[in-house]
């Protein structure tokens, strides 16, 4: 459990927390202090003795980054490739298993169907290249896939099984365990999309038996842009054929032979951002001692708080499902554009982000949606706002939550024009204190009990 205390000393230490609400974690999250004090220490020393040197003297340091990504997934180091993305990681994974013979055209590949646009674009060229059978797995009543179907598929020759731990649109977490257990009863070979769930949720690569997972740094890991992570199980990279090897994947031999590397360090390259990975390597240690079960409870119970809140708002429906969920909260309001409540939001101070259908077309074409409102605290957030180093609650809404037109609204408007007239008796400032004040914070106090 993480103290009061703790997440006060976290909010000090993150930056960003001194300028914006920041509920778009899912998307990229505030780094600490001691995250971008690693970036840019290294570009410091860049600058100072030159690149490749700089490198050089950070050689054990980007070890330990594979060593604590390994701790953080329940692996072992030489199972850990650092990336630029998840979709880089998932490129490397998922076209080397293509190039290494993994896909005939006799053979299916099963995916989820709230997989991400970039994973089932690479599908769909491989359908197209390859001759395969894609098939998507529908979900179950309360969102997440449906286990028996699986099972049935698995029935017919399959080449891989590709699950979302998290989709991006909505808060969902899916069975992964339990889809680990039937890809192997079956022997086929399964990958994890755990973009939107590793330093969110406790990721054990053992517990969940997956062959391949993929996770991106900038997320709920509070790492840099530009950063990611690729586990290649080591029984299984043998099986993946890299995709464009250089001298950090593979070793030149002479003029007719090669060796790939070892491990799944035969899908990292020799051009890397190295700033950017101590910074992740950071990150991850950071999460490690403050604890991946403790941030996990409390990013649930913040967004359950938001669910419960945003619920109790007419005119707003949250989308999330009724199975497991994450500190993903997505909804959307009655007559306004997802579009124009993240502005709005904006416009106060608060960030959170858009999924459209094309990031997840299977996803919300499946539910009639166009776009839904994503909102995703992560531990360094509070129920309410630091302002000027006071815990405040915004009253205001900007129209953000579409009260403009709620008809309870428009009522009362009425009647406090009828009650009190068209002046600007309403500024407490510019004309003292009105029953209508003590009245309104009456209300308040009565609501916050």
């Amino acid at each position: 459990m993480l103290t009061d205390a703790r997440v006060a000393a976290l909010r000090d230490a993150t930056p960003g927390c001194a300028h914006r609400v920041h509920l778009n974690n899912a998307g990229a999250a505030l780094p600490t202090q001691r995250t971008l004090d690693a970036v840019v220490g290294h570009l410091t020393r860049e600058a100072t003795i030159g690149g490749y040197e700089a490198a050089a003297e950070a050689a054990d340091a980007r070890q330990a980054v594979h060593a604590s990504a390994a701790r953080l997934l329940g692996a072992s180091p030489d199972e850990i490739a650092l990336t630029t993305s998840d979709t880089s990681a998932w490129t490397k994974a998922f076209w080397g298993f293509a190039l290494a013979g993994g896909l005939e055209p006799s053979l299916r590949v099963v995916v989820d169907q709230v997989v991400y646009s970039s994973h089932y674009l690479a599908l769909l060229q491989a359908s197209t290249l390859f001759g395969v059978e894609v098939v998507v797995i529908g979900a179950g009543e309360d969102g997440t896939l449906a286990l028996d179907l699986l099972q049935d598929a698995l029935d017919r020759p399959t080449a891989l099984v590709t699950v979302t731990h998290v989709p991006t649109s909505s808060g969902l977490v899916n069975p992964v365990a339990e889809v680990g257990a039937i890809a192997a009863a079956a022997g086929v070979p399964y990958f994890l999309d755990a973009c939107q769930s590793v330093g969110q949720l406790p990721v054990d690569v053992g517990t969940i038996g997956c062959d391949a997972l993929t996770a991106t740094g900038r997320k709920w890991l509070r790492g840099p842009r530009g950063t990611g992570l690729l586990y290649l199980r080591d029984s299984f990279a043998d099986r993946v054929e890299p995709l464009g090897i250089d001298m950090s994947s593979a070793e030149w031999i002479d003029s007719r032979r090669y060796r790939v590397a070892p491990g799944a360090r035969r899908a990292e390259e020799f051009e890397a951002p190295v700033a950017a990975q101590l910074g992740l390597g950071a990150a991850i240690d950071q999460l490690l001692e403050l604890g991946v079960d403790a941030v996990s409870e409390r990013v649930g119970a913040l967004a359950e708080h938001l669910r419960a809140a945003l619920s109790e708002v007419g005119g707003i429906s949250v989308v999330d499902g009724s199975g497991p969920r994450s500190g993903i909260v997505t909804f959307v309001v009655d007559g306004r554009p997802a579009d124009a409540v993240a502005a709005s939001l904006a416009s106060a101070g608060i960030n959170v982000s858009v999924s459209r259908a094309e990031d997840a077309r299977l996803d919300l074409d499946g539910r009639g949606l166009a776009a839904v409102v994503r909102a995703s605290p992560h531990a360094y957030n509070t129920v309410e706002a630091e302002v000027g180093g006071r815990t405040t609650i915004l009253a205001g809404t900007n129209n953000y939550l579409g009260l403009t037109y709620d008809p309870a609204c428009i009522a009362a408007a009425e009647a406090a024009v009828r009650r009190y007239g068209t002046g600007t008796t309403g500024s407490r400032i510019a004309n003292g204190t009105y029953a209508l004040h003590t009245e309104l914070e009456a209300a308040f106090a009565a609501f916050l009990q």
